[in-house]
């Protein structure tokens, strides 16, 4: 099940070696103590001085031998497509550092669903600052930038590979081989989580009908939108609702 969804925790490992793999991308950034981790057979740790990223689908495996805790963020795919590019580890300068050590003081301030988006919002910062100072400059088919356009302006309608191929100039094989590629992912998968994220912006943040929501990314029915959407976030599209009218 693909339950991926932008996410911020603070944890803290044993020394029980465990492995396993998830369908998002990770980010184990430190607060204190070391983390030992292997991505996909690469070995290090996540110290001080040193931030681990582990890629969507990659086997990683993780203890610690002392006291520790780390913040953790799982990314979905769509929004940062760029982590699976950079190495497992990467090095934090001392800017970087105090940028991390001050949004894990904002996650210890509050719970609350206000304090959650602006948690998320200083994540998309991190994100973008990583991408500046690690991402190797990766040239787009041009191909596969017409097919992600026409998803992200088509999200309302049925889309076909064999469709979106044509309209991309490619075959349905071309198209899917590229897209993995350059995406790590199918051109399913990529239009699944664009519009399970629009579908979760839409609850959160305006006052439609969730048959209207379902119909702008592309469900006519709304039973079938309405499972899609708890298989994808565990939650069902009227907690979403509840929950911000809760905290707006």
């Amino acid at each position: 099940m693909n339950s991926a969804r932008l996410k911020l925790e603070l944890r803290s490992y044993s020394d029980e070696v465990a492995s396993h793999h998830h369908d998002h991308h990770q980010l184990v950034l430190p607060v204190d103590g070391e983390l030992c981790l292997s991505v996909n057979q690469v070995e290090g740790a996540v110290t001080s001085r040193q931030a681990g990223i582990i890629p969507a689908g990659a086997d990683h495996g993780f203890y610690a031998l002392s006291a520790n805790r780390f913040l953790v963020a799982d990314i979905p795919t769509v929004i940062a497509p760029m982590l699976e590019r950079l190495p497992a580890f990467i090095q934090l300068d001392l800017a970087l550092s105090h940028y991390i050590a001050f949004l894990c003081q904002q996650m210890q301030r509050s719970n609350n669903q206000d304090s959650t988006e602006t948690e998320h919002q200083m994540l998309r910062l991190l994100l973008q600052l990583l991408q500046q100072r690690f991402a190797l400059p990766v040239k787009q088919d041009r191909r596969i930038e017409v097919a992600k356009t026409y998803l992200e302006q088509q999200l309302h309608r049925p889309i076909s590979l064999h469709q979106l191929a044509a309209i991309s100039s490619l075959s349905v094989r071309q198209l899917t081989s590229l897209f993995q590629l350059h995406l790590g992912q199918s051109p399913q998968q990529y239009l699944l989580e664009l519009r399970m994220y629009k579908a979760r912006q839409l609850l959160e943040s305006s006052d439609l009908q969730v048959q209207l929501i379902a119909e702008q990314v592309g469900y006519t029915n709304l039973a079938a939108f309405s499972d899609r959407f708890r298989r994808y976030y565990g939650k069902s599209p009227r907690y979403f609702r509840q929950h911000s009218k809760q905290y707006g």
